[in-house]
């Protein structure tokens, strides 16, 4: 299963990408993380249905130090990615 995240709010500078990057790694979870221009995290996981929606859950609430407003969610189809990475 494969899932992109766009997580709005003040979700940059507060270890956001960090924690979804153990949290991927502690769930099996392969994908990637990134800071984007407009000021959001995008994400993309891939793996085992169960922990990719685990990852989809913390992406609505993230890290202590953020304020998440709101979450876009979308369906893909799995491209086989190994490991998870910070871009």
């Amino acid at each position: 299963m494969r899932r992109r995240v766009v997580v709005h709010g003040s979700v940059q500078g507060v270890f956001f990408r960090d924690s979804l990057r153990r949290l991927a790694e502690r769930n099996g979870v392969s994908g990637w993380a990134r800071n984007t221009h407009e000021g959001t995290v995008e994400a993309v996981f891939e793996g085992d249905p169960d922990a990719v929606e685990r990852l989809v859950a913390f992406a609505h609430t993230g890290p202590p130090e953020a304020h998440v407003d709101a979450v876009d969610v979308h369906e893909e189809e799995p491209e086989g990615l190994s490991g998870f990475s910070i871009r």
